[in-house]
């Protein structure tokens, strides 16, 4: 019952989450990226209703509806959908190109591992309390390189601290669980990703700290050009700023007597 109540709580908080990184969205652009958290959410709140159908909480038709959502996202959309909204965000550049490379391959993965997890049917178990999926067609070595290389991968090559933060965790996390419980795989990673996705949030707060330093930056760019051009005008004409100061004290002079 433990990993219920994970599962339904991880996705409410990232449910949360989620929302908050939707009120950060400036550009289109971003609206893929900005939906990680929430779809997190969504392959935990699955993952629950999977540990229902463990316990015999919930009809067998349910529970392979839960399980074959659960492992369609897991295995055939992430390697695509994460270099994805990171390609749509990235600049201009080397790393953006680079990142495209991966969407590409990422894309010729999900139609494959797509067309195997439709035809090769998915079995689901429980071992040593961890929930183990598999499926002949995904559980290869190349298939699980090309996966860590188009998601951590992408993540590592962003400009954003956060970003890279979040590839780093999930690579270390990835190699640690494959070492020492490589059956858990899917089911203890995924839980781990969704966890540390909060950090993706803060690439909204990174964006804003820089918006607002190029703002500063340039509010005193125009402040030291409007101080020279008046240091220069103020030498060059002496005594404009006195005649207009003048003219404007009889305009005011006269306005008051007709008032009068």
């Amino acid at each position: 019952m433990f990993f219920i109540i994970l599962n339904f709580t991880l996705s409410g908080a990232l449910f949360v989450v989620a929302m908050m990184t939707f009120n950060k969205v400036s550009t289109p652009r971003e609206v893929v990226f900005a939906s990680l958290p929430f779809l997190f959410a969504l392959h935990q709140f699955t993952q629950g209703f999977v540990w229902l159908g463990m316990y015999g909480l919930i009809g067998p038709r349910p529970l392979e509806l839960a399980e074959g959502i659960f492992v369609f996202y897991a295995q055939g959309l992430l390697q695509f959908l994460i270099p994805l909204s990171l390609w749509l965000i990235e600049p201009a550049g080397i790393r953006r190109k680079l990142i495209g490379i991966l969407m590409v391959i990422g894309g010729i993965l999900t139609a494959y591992t797509l067309y195997g997890l439709a035809i090769e049917p998915t079995s689901v178990y429980v071992k040593n309390h961890i929930l183990v999926y598999v499926n002949d067609w995904t559980d290869k070595l190349w298939v699980g390189g090309l996966y860590v290389l188009t998601t951590c991968g992408a993540l590592l090559l962003s400009r954003s601290i956060a970003i890279q933060l979040f590839g780093l965790l999930n690579l270390i996390f990835l190699i640690l669980v494959y070492l020492f419980i490589p059956y858990g795989l899917t089911s203890i990673w995924c839980l781990y990703a969704a966890a540390v996705s909060v950090l993706l949030y803060f690439y909204f707060v990174e964006r804003r700290i820089d918006f607002l330093k190029v703002l500063k930056k340039k509010e005193v760019d125009f402040n030291t050009k409007l101080e020279k051009e008046l240091t220069t005008l103020k030498h060059r004409y002496p005594k404009l700023r006195e005649k207009w100061q003048r003219h404007f004290s009889m305009d005011r002079l006269g306005s008051d007597h007709l008032n009068r």
